[in-house]
């Protein structure tokens, strides 16, 4: 599976949005966008599409809410599955942990038609983004590339290979 299969909007958006017209900007975007700023698109996608589900849970429009929430699904998976256990098999370990809590959350939203639990998933993933975000921006801040440590992490978490 590639990220780019799961990235906060459909293809047609990337390509033809019938509304828009071609959007060659966001194209480009994920096209040139590293598999860091990847998976910073893919909270991203995951919590718009939360929102979105929290918004049609709140007015009662139940198949808005399960379209979003099947989406927000397929990205935590992404998210989970990505891991480079080889690189750092303890935080990956924890972080799928933590993927899994939160595709349950979505699941049971969906069934439960539950609110509070779409909130709980929007405040795992929200910390979760701000933390790859500061990784992000860590590594960025340093010549050499961060330490053996930080690279680790961050390789495990990109699900990249050491080979890539």
């Amino acid at each position: 599976m590639s990220f780019r299969s799961y990235l906060p909007f459909e293809e047609a958006d990337v390509i033809n949005n019938p509304q828009q017209g071609p959007n060659p900007y966001l194209r480009t975007k994920v096209m040139t966008a590293s598999r860091e700023e990847l998976r910073l698109m893919l909270y991203d996608g995951c919590l718009r599409f939360c929102h979105q589900a929290k918004a049609g849970l709140d007015a009662e429009n139940f198949e808005q809410s399960y379209e979003n929430l099947l989406k927000a699904q397929k990205i935590v998976l992404e998210l989970s599955t990505s891991l480079n256990r080889d690189a750092a098999p303890e935080i990956c370990d924890k972080l799928t942990a933590l993927y899994n809590y939160v595709f349950k959350l979505l699941v049971d939203a969906s069934m439960k038609r539950d609110g509070e639990k779409v909130d709980e998933a929007i405040r795992l993933i929200s910390y979760e983004r701000e933390t790859w975000q500061l990784l992000i921006e860590k590594n960025n801040g340093h010549a050499s590339g961060g330490s053996p440590s930080e690279q680790s992490q961050q390789t495990a978490l990109s699900g990249l290979s050491k080979s890539a």
